[in-house]
């Protein structure tokens, strides 16, 4: 089965824009007043969508969970929502997209496919189309979190950096900062967007701002004793949200273990270089979206397979391993860790 599930990945991969097209093409000749209601960008922007659905889904399937393409389904529900999006259209297009996989797919793939997307329409009524703030008042130095995330809404990145500053020289641990200020604003910034309440542009420009204020805390990260202990961390390739495997390493810096952070999109024969150059004890990778698991997957083997290496202890993070806890053993790893502080756990447990 599991076989079987990674070359339903690799054809719905492969095949997507096909289908994609196929999906539109069916939908436009069953509903031609969808031209006249949306014109040739909303039909641009429909492809765009579906070829978005299939990926997630791909990914869920070639992994095994349908819960990774339940949790696409519930924070598209909200996304589209939030664009005046009917959930009837969005029904309406896995329904299309069911179809056209059975045009394309042995029989006995058809029926895994459909079942991974018969769950997600199963929940799909039942899910919100709303999602509560991630900054929530009880939560520690809320406030500070909501001046800090209200600031770089209003573009005032100068502002934002001496609030946390001043915050550090009163008293405040940078892992509070980081996990309560940092971690929360980003998860804000990201509700915010998907409820259609901010940009990318700014969603952007506050990522930005955070990690230039991280690096202005460096002065008492890399005050730490050191452990002799090294990770090297890392995000896949193609992955391009690199602050959260910051975050990380960090973490581990304040810990006194010596980092080496490779930052968003790392080519595999870049951190099998470093791994080696480094003489590390530990990798560390992040994957934030959920169609980087596979990229995930193959990093890890690379790893395993190379004789120089295999002492190497792995762990993964980041939310496709936060909503699937018993992904990482898919994946290859040695182990999983849920936020920051507990990888710096894990990485201590694996290593003694």
């Amino acid at each position: 089965m599991p076989e079987l599930n990674q070359q339903i990945g690799q054809i719905i991969d492969e095949q997507r824009e096909i289908l994609a097209n196929t999906v539109i093409k069916k939908d436009y000749a069953d509903r031609p007043e969808l031209m006249e209601r949306y014109g040739e960008k909303g039909k641009k922007h429909y492809l765009q969508d579906t070829v978005y659905h299939l990926t997630y889904l791909a990914e869920a399937i070639a992994s095994e969970h349908p819960s990774i393409f339940a949790s696409y389904v519930a924070w598209a529900k909200v996304l589209l929502s939030n664009v005046n999006i009917p959930i009837e259209e969005f029904v309406l297009n896995l329904q299309l997209i069911k179809g056209a996989l059975k045009q394309i797919l042995p029989e006995n793939m058809q029926s895994i496919a459909c079942q991974y997307i018969d769950e997600g329409l199963q929940q799909l009524p039942n899910l919100p189309t709303g999602l509560s703030s991630f900054i929530e008042t009880t939560e520690p130095h809320a406030e500070l979190a909501q001046q800090y995330l209200d600031t770089l809404l209003k573009a005032d990145r100068k502002t934002a950096s001496h609030l946390i500053l001043d915050a550090v020289e009163k008293g405040i641990p940078i892992k509070d900062i980081y996990i309560h200020v940092f971690q929360r604003s980003q998860y804000e910034i990201g509700r915010l967007w998907q409820m259609n309440k901010v940009s990318v542009a700014q969603e952007h420009y506050c990522t930005a701002a955070t990690q230039l204020i991280m690096s202005q805390l460096y002065s008492h990260i890399f005050s730490t004793t050191r452990k002799n202990h090294t990770v090297v961390a890392t995000c896949v390739g193609g992955d391009l949200h690199e602050i959260g495997i910051r975050m990380v390493s960090d973490f581990f810096e304040m810990e006194g273990w010596d980092t080496y952070y490779l930052g968003a999109n790392t080519p595999t024969p870049s951190v099998l270089q470093e791994l080696e150059t480094r003489h590390a004890e530990i990798l560390a990778i992040s994957a934030t979206m959920t169609f980087h698991i596979r990229a995930v997957e193959q990093l890890i083997a690379t790893v395993h397979s190379s004789n120089t290496l295999q002492h190497i202890k792995i762990i993964v993070g980041g939310y496709p391993f936060n909503i699937e806890p018993e992904l990482w053993k898919h994946v290859g790893a040695h182990a999983y860790a849920s936020n920051a502080q507990d990888a710096i756990t894990v990485a201590e447990t694996l290593i003694n």
